[in-house]
């Protein structure tokens, strides 16, 4: 008897929709997993061969160099990649930052405790976050466009209580949050990423307000449809990555014992970059805030091998606007391929 008979009458021939089953698992499973890993094995590849370029790359004063440069962009990426996650995009990261590391800076020359000086810079944050979260949750307006208005208002109020000019005359006590050191000479910022970076890692994985994201950038609809509040959630995710974005602004101002308010010009670009360079989906539902750090540390490392290089900060952009195109075009062909396979 012929074999396809024989599997035919015993039952155990493959339908056609098994096949296409198990080719769109093998595509996701295998696209996945290479995107997923895509990133540590840039950094590491980028790693080893700047070791073999510079001799003084893995110095541990330039490993510290590069935690402290990239520190204030990885925790304005643990709020961007909450909103990004979430199915929207946040253009006003670098104004916000500069709006809060100004105000912080004002209060604190004025003789006001550093400690409540650092508190109304992050509350700032957190207060734009929530205009920009209520104007697209209930005001309907798309989030390029209100984080948009947000990126300019911000900014201008900055310079208009700064009169352009920078702040100085801040103690030396408030250096310390951005350039001190503790136990072993780990920099202040560095260690305050991580703990930042723990927490947003157990919100985002071990809580319902976590789930909730997801499922907001997975399908909006869907997750109104089963009981989630979707306006207040995206009102909550841009409060919250709003006070990390003011937190950053006063940790920059700290470290640069000035306010700035040109501070985070451009910054919008390495925010986002960071997000996607880790492997979030700008149409929403993927990433991780571990990857939003990496996609930041990439970043980082490449700028600090360009500085030790002696590469000029031109071709440093170039290379950055790259690798967001080859993320994005990634990330879009493994959806159309998965489609394709479906």
């Amino acid at each position: 008897m012929p074999l396809l008979e024989r599997n035919r009458r015993n039952g155990t021939m493959r339908k056609p929709a098994d096949f296409e089953a198990t080719s769109r698992a093998r595509v996701w499973t295998t696209t996945g997993l290479t995107r997923r890993i895509a990133p540590y094995a840039s950094l590491l590849a980028m790693a080893f061969l700047l070791s073999l370029l510079s001799p003084h790359f893995l110095t541990l004063e330039n490993l510290f160099a590069i935690g402290v440069q990239m520190a204030v962009i990885a925790i304005m990426a643990i709020g961007q990649i909450m909103v990004i996650i979430s199915g929207g995009i946040d253009l006003s990261v670098g104004s916000v930052m500069a709006l809060s590391g100004v105000i912080s800076t004002m209060l604190i020359a004025s003789g006001v405790p550093i400690g409540w000086g650092i508190f109304a810079g992050t509350l700032v944050g957190g207060m734009c976050g929530l205009l920009n979260g209520t104007l697209i949750a209930y005001g309907y307006l798309p989030p390029f466009i209100a984080t948009l208005g947000m990126m300019g208002i911000a900014r201008g109020a900055a310079l208009l209580l700064t009169g352009g000019v920078p702040i100085f005359g801040l103690p030396p006590s408030f250096n310390m949050l951005g350039g001190g050191r503790i136990f072993l000479g780990i920099p202040v910022p560095v260690a305050i990423l991580a703990a930042l970076a723990v927490i947003g890692h157990f919100v985002l994985t071990r809580m319902r307000f976590g789930r909730y994201v997801f499922a907001i950038g997975s399908n909006a609809e869907a997750a109104r449809l089963s009981g989630i509040n979707v306006r207040s959630v995206i009102a909550r995710i841009y409060t919250y990555a709003g006070l990390l974005y003011g937190f950053a602004g006063v940790l920059m101002a700290s470290r640069l014992s000035t306010g700035q308010p040109t501070a985070g010009t451009g910054y919008e670009l390495d925010v986002i970059a960071a997000c996607v360079i880790g492997g979030a989906s700008l149409s929403g539902g993927e990433g991780t805030v571990l990857g939003a750090i990496i996609g930041a540390l990439i970043m980082g490392v490449l700028r600090n091998g360009c500085n030790l290089l002696d590469i000029s900060a031109f071709w440093q952009q170039i290379a950055i606007g790259a690798i967001i195109v080859v993320a994005v075009f990634s990330d879009q062909y493994r959806k159309h391929k998965v489609k394709g396979a479906a």
